[in-house]
């Protein structure tokens, strides 16, 4: 399997969309605008996974604040489920980690069992530091903050 990365684009809108409702189905899933209007924000990145031409994973980041350094969070990270186990998640992950500049910290949010996301973002220098009750307000489901400080 050759997967392929690159940008995100507006075109992915969609396709997006069909995957968060696979992912997060119960969880209040992104629909096809709200992956427009991330790609247009000017802080925001966006990486995208191919498979002959179809999209099978997308992730982003923010930069968060206007003096340096920075402050980032991880916005969505999605892998559809027949790709899952492949490190396809991990290498977008590394992707949009590149991005960030010296002395900055990245915050994120995972399901309290969602096990595997866990495991990922702790072997990439991840930390719990809190958990949001009822984070998801669809299906009241908890979320860990997690912090990877500054490189």
């Amino acid at each position: 399997m050759n997967v392929g990365y690159g940008p995100l684009r507006k075109t992915d809108a969609a396709r997006c969309a069909e995957l968060e409702m696979m992912l997060f189905e119960g969880d209040d899933p992104w629909p096809e605008f709200s992956f427009v209007r991330e790609l247009a924000a000017p802080h925001n990145r966006y990486v995208a996974a191919r498979v002959d031409d179809k999209l099978v994973g997308y992730a982003g980041i923010s930069r968060l604040g206007r003096v340096p350094p920075f402050e980032y969070e991880i916005h969505t990270i999605g892998v559809d489920p027949a790709y899952q186990g492949k490190g396809i998640g991990r290498r977008m992950m590394t992707e949009l980690l590149g991005e960030v500049g010296p002395g900055s910290v990245v915050y994120l949010e995972v399901r309290t069992d969602n096990e595997p996301a866990i495991a990922l973002y702790t072997s990439l220098g991840f930390d719990k530091i809190g958990v949001r009750k009822r984070y998801y307000q669809v299906s009241g489901a908890d979320a860990y903050t997690m912090r990877r400080d500054a490189q």
